[in-house]
């Protein structure tokens, strides 16, 4: 079975973060995953992550030191020298469940349809590395996506966010979409790369916990996560998002929590709830399956 994975490739690009740094690569290294491609890109860090990187460097694919244009500019650099079909970031203060791997791995080798896949449960993380919150995540969908669904703090109601840290996509929709994050926007990246990739395929979910986000006082998106919610604002215009109005909002957020599971896919015809795609574990039988779940 292991000989039938896709090459998974993770990049991580990092700077100054050596706290963290450790945590971050032994959640990807000890996945035991059998086909792996793992690169750093440091920034020219001052505070002993180059030496944690070379302790771990002959499990490495490849590695630098030196200063770049940020970390989206230290993205692009890592995956330029990737070849895996199946592709994912973990910043260097984040990290993985330990069964993470195998998860995506297999789904993505069962189930050719899946282009990109991310958590119907996203953890937290705190700066000592305890999960701290997991919830549930109800779905995605494009029409939710461009409707404000996935963004949180744009002045209307939103469901959540689409988990950086526990989304991977196979090679052939990054090439699609372009094959680059865009390193113009500081904050914002993943949310604009995650609207070039509804261009072109459906984002479903896996009822697992796969990457955690970590709080702590000198994580960069908490400390600013205005300017990261005004960044991905204006990516959310830039590629047509509609928010809803008042009525929509009260209809998608009140109301429909309280009708039946059966009456939705009547309500889907009429655009009231989405088709939303979830991969599920056959169980005994084994493998995997895509339902469609109405949210």
């Amino acid at each position: 079975m292991s000989e039938r994975l896709p090459k998974i490739s993770i990049v991580t690009p990092s700077y100054n973060q050596a706290p963290f740094l450790e945590e971050a690569i032994i959640s990807v290294l000890n996945q035991a995953y059998p086909n792996l491609e793992y690169v750093i890109i440091d920034g020219g860090s001052t505070d002993g992550s180059v030496d944690i990187v070379r302790k771990y460097e002959n499990y490495l694919t490849y590695w630098v030191s030196e200063p770049d244009a940020g970390q989206y500019d230290a993205v692009n650099k890592g995956f330029a020298k990737t070849t895996g079909d199946i592709m994912a970031w973990l910043n260097s203060d984040d990290k993985y469940t330990p069964w993470a791997f195998q998860v995506v791995g297999h789904i993505f080798s069962a189930l050719p349809e899946v282009e990109w896949l991310t958590t119907l449960y996203p953890l937290t993380w705190d700066e000592h590395g305890q999960a701290t919150n997991c919830h549930y995540h109800g779905g995605y969908s494009r029409r939710a996506f461009f409707r404000g669904e996935f963004l949180r703090g744009a002045g209307w109601p939103a469901r959540g966010w689409i988990q950086q840290e526990s989304t991977f996509w196979r090679r052939s929709l990054w090439n699609r979409a372009g094959g680059y994050v865009d390193a113009s926007l500081r904050f914002a990246g993943d949310f604009e790369l995650w609207a070039r990739f509804y261009k072109y395929s459906e984002l479903y979910g896996v009822p697992i916990p796969l990457g955690g986000f970590r709080m702590h006082a000198e994580q960069k998106t908490a400390r600013f996560i205005k300017e990261y919610i005004r960044e991905a604002t204006e990516v959310f215009y830039r590629y047509g998002g509609h928010p809803y109005g008042k009525l929509g909002s009260f209809v998608r957020f009140k109301l429909l929590r309280f009708v039946p599971a059966r009456c939705r896919p009547l309500l889907a015809r009429l655009g009231l709830v989405y088709p939303q795609k979830v991969c599920l574990h056959k169980g005994r039988e084994g493998g995997w399956k895509v339902v469609t779940q109405w949210v």
